[in-house]
């Protein structure tokens, strides 16, 4: 049985610990700082096996070397040197298994360029996506392009409803807040931030979310919708899904 447990960093970064309940071996993805996970570690008896990066934002690898210090883990992550400690560089299409679960590398670039996500198959699937995909959101476009995020993001929408969802962040109030604007007339969004504040009131992550729930909620998987299109039209371009895509980043960012 595998189960993954949210180790909260920083302000609101999520980093994630897979565990299987036969094993005191763990994986970790994106950990920016080693301090919690160490701290983790000790409190539960574990030991620190594999780690797994999705890019090279120093929130997401700022740990690695007082882990790899002190755990010599398996660390694996896209091909950039940038990233200090990768022992296996993967790409789009590469397979690896992690905690007896066989993953499966999607390049993602758009938050930047290097961008990949992990997924597994399962019951339940399980997505890894670091800066790319956030509950009610995507990541800001610091390195790709709006053409990018929108294929990167139109990839995990094609993954089964049933996914779950494991972003970085804990970003899912103020990305809905943003929803309300951008698709005003979707009670599903409505309905999300009423239980997402009841989560966060009593201090408790709103994630995972899952790829189904996603695309009810999360405006950036649903450029299409008419509703979504005359709410971004006042803000530029909405004669395509991309350009529809483009509009609603842009207005976020000011938002």
């Amino acid at each position: 049985m595998l189960s993954v447990t949210p180790i909260p960093a920083f302000g609101d970064n999520y980093i994630w610990l897979l565990r299987q309940d036969t094993s005191t071996e763990v994986c970790v993805v994106d950990p920016g700082d080693a301090a919690p996970v160490i701290e983790f570690l000790e409190r539960e008896g574990l030991t620190l096996s594999t780690v797994l990066i999705t890019h090279h934002h120093q929130d997401h690898t700022g740990g690695l070397p007082d882990l790899i210090q002190r755990y010599a883990p398996r660390v694996i992550g896209p091909a950039n040197p940038r990233i200090d400690g990768i022992d296996e560089a993967v790409g789009d299409g590469d397979e690896l298994r992690v905690m007896g679960r066989l993953f499966e590398v999607h390049e993602v670039p758009g938050h930047t360029l290097d961008h990949i996500a992990f997924f597994t198959a399962g019951i339940p699937p399980l997505l890894f996506c670091g800066d790319s995909l956030f509950s009610a959101g995507c990541g800001r476009l610091f390195e790709g392009t709006p053409k990018q995020m929108h294929a990167s993001l139109t990839r995990l929408a094609a993954l089964p409803d049933d996914t779950l969802v494991f972003a970085a962040h804990e970003y899912t109030l103020s990305n809905l807040r943003f929803a309300l604007a951008a698709d005003p007339h979707n009670p599903d969004v409505t309905q999300a931030m009423e239980e997402c504040q009841r989560a966060r009131e009593l201090d408790r992550p709103t994630l995972p979310s899952s790829l189904g729930r996603e695309k009810r909620i999360n405006p950036f998987l649903r450029c299409a919708d008419a509703g979504v299109r005359q709410a971004a039209s006042s803000h530029g371009d909405t004669d395509s899904d991309q350009a529809t895509f483009a509009t609603l980043r842009a207005w976020k960012d000011h938002f």
